[in-house]
């Protein structure tokens, strides 16, 4: 959704459209997530990524932060490989990732950002390679810091959990990605200096300097599995809000900041 589009539909509308298919963040999350990382960037970081958006008119971080989510559209081929590498299914092992277990084939977020993060790296592939694994690296970060996105596989991560949000059928993913937000009505320029302005990420929201796919994986899924987030009944409302809106912001911040680490990592030696 535009930026223009939180500032003039109702709310009524924009929770009407919760249930429908989810995604990661929504749009606006993952240019958030990107944006946060863009104040983080070192000079030679920023340097590289300005040369590979060069590629394309206009581009910048966050305008390519969706672009994974809409693929299925763009490049149905690509969409339907790199369907399985938005999310990880391992809460019902306890938040501990194994390879074997929970991502045999390598077709799984935390694979597939190692995989991705290694072609951006790379400086002996093309410039398109290299863009595309831009896209996919800025994307599968922000996927790894939403709760559902590393949760629980018997409910295809919250998505078959029926609930009503403030009167309106919905499902728990949906909640999460976006629909939360939506009552704040805040454009993306509003959003970033809410972000910004939060106290700087301590305990379970810091940052992890070793910059493991795997560790942050588990770390979300910690949050997935903590006490309310899945509500007892199916109606929530305020209440949920009030207790949940927190830590999704602060998923959000955490995620810009990792991205960014991992980007100053990956390029700052060329």
């Amino acid at each position: 959704m535009k930026n223009t589009a939180f500032l003039s539909v109702g709310f009524t509308l924009a929770l009407s459209l919760l249930a429908g298919d989810a995604l990661a963040w929504g749009a606006q999350g993952h240019r958030l997530v990107a944006r946060v990382a863009e104040t983080r960037l070192d000079p030679q970081a920023r340097a590289e990524i300005d040369q590979l958006l060069a590629q394309e008119a206009g581009a910048t971080l966050a305008s390519i932060a969706p672009w994974a989510d809409q693929l299925r559209k763009e490049d149905p081929d690509l969409g339907r490989r790199s369907a399985s590498w938005h999310y990880i299914n391992m809460a019902e092992d306890g938040c501990i990732y194994q390879q074997p277990r929970h991502c045999p084939d390598g077709n799984c977020v935390v694979e597939a950002l190692k995989e991705q993060s290694a072609i951006l790296a790379d400086h002996s592939r093309s410039g398109a390679e290299r863009l595309q694994a831009l896209k996919f690296v800025v994307h599968l970060v922000g996927d790894l810091h939403q709760p559902l996105h590393a949760g629980y596989g018997n409910d295809r991560g919250g998505n078959n959990y029926q609930l009503q949000y403030n009167g309106r059928g919905t499902n728990l993913h949906s909640v999460w990605d976006s629909g939360m937000f939506y009552p704040l009505q805040l454009n993306d320029d509003q959003f970033l200096q809410r972000l910004q302005a939060l106290p700087a990420p301590t305990g379970l929201h810091a940052p992890d300097l070793q910059q493991d796919a795997a560790r942050w994986a588990e770390q979300t899924c910690r949050i997935a599995t903590r006490k309310g987030l899945y509500p007892s009944g199916h109606k929530i409302g305020e209440r949920y809000t009030a207790t949940w809106l927190p830590v999704a912001e602060a998923q959000l911040r955490l995620g810009g900041e990792q991205l960014a680490m991992l980007l100053n990592q990956l390029l700052d030696n060329p």
